[in-house]
């Protein structure tokens, strides 16, 4: 698998040209072509009293906003990637998780910015990053904060014995196969047998050329997400690839303990597939 063609999501409200010029880095690297890619809706206007008009005003408001915004962060794009050929833009007025969802359909990889850690944020203008990743059925890769360019030439695996971790490595394969040291970590929690484990996925990607080495982890260390945090940074690893898994869809329950923690660390651009 090759990345031919690899989205970027900006934020309505965010400064956008690190995460462009990252983003355009990378698919000029890939020798993919880069889409720019913003959403944003309006806030449901409910009428007060018989002024039924002011309501659609507010609403006319908002949209008028919007289109403003998206035609700036457009402008903004095409100027960074100077109006390469290999570039496009689709700005739309819709939610921005619902309509990148959907888009996602157009690339190989996604690229979003960090997660807010403010459980009231408002995802009628950001993206909400764990529900991305259950729908979009494309790997997301979620920048570091702050934005900076990714090397991947050390790579951490975050191996966890699940259908998920498995499609993450295989759709990660362009980046681990130019890397010059891929570490499969896992935390040993009592599984059966997960040096075993580990070494096959080892030998997997051995065979596809990836330099890949493997490690298991104690548990009783620390935190399993602290305990491969800390591996990431003991081989300088700017790039962790891991499943998006998770023990309920109900959204406060999305994810595992350890996707959660990687996700609300920004040390490290999070490649994540589901």
């Amino acid at each position: 698998m090759a990345f031919k063609t690899i989205m970027v999501q900006l934020d309505v409200d965010c400064i956008a040209a690190p995460r462009i010029s990252m983003a355009w880095d990378l698919a000029q690297r890939h020798d993919a072509d880069l889409i720019g890619f913003c959403a944003a809706e309006p806030h449901l206007v409910i009428p007060t009293g018989t002024d039924n008009q002011a309501a659609a005003r507010a609403m006319w408001s908002q949209m008028e906003e919007i289109e403003g915004r998206l035609n700036c962060l457009r402008e903004e794009f095409l100027s960074t990637v100077n109006g390469s050929n290999r570039s496009s833009w689709r700005g739309e007025i819709g939610n921005p998780t619902g309509q990148l969802a959907l888009n996602a359909r157009a690339a190989d990889l996604i690229i979003t910015g960090s997660p807010a850690i403010d459980l009231v944020a408002d995802h009628h203008r950001t993206l909400d990053t764990a529900s991305l990743i259950l729908a979009a059925g494309r790997p997301i890769l979620v920048a570091s904060k702050p934005c900076a360019p990714i090397k991947a030439e050390s790579i951490l695996i975050a191996w966890n014995d699940t259908r998920e971790a498995r499609r993450a490595v295989v759709d990660a394969m362009p980046f681990l196969i130019t890397a010059r040291d891929v570490v499969i970590a896992t935390v040993d929690n009592g599984d059966t047998r997960p040096a075993e484990k580990v070494a096959d996925v080892e030998l997997f990607l051995t065979r596809h050329g990836v330099k890949a080495r493997s490690e298991v982890l104690d548990a009783r260390r620390s935190e399993p997400a602290e305990l491969l945090l800390q591996v990431g940074k003991e081989i300088a690893a700017d790039l962790i690839v891991l499943g998006g898994y998770g023990h309920s869809r109900v959204r406060e329950m999305t994810f595992g303990g350890v996707t959660r923690s990687v996700l609300r660390s920004g040390s490290l651009h999070r490649f994540i597939s589901n």
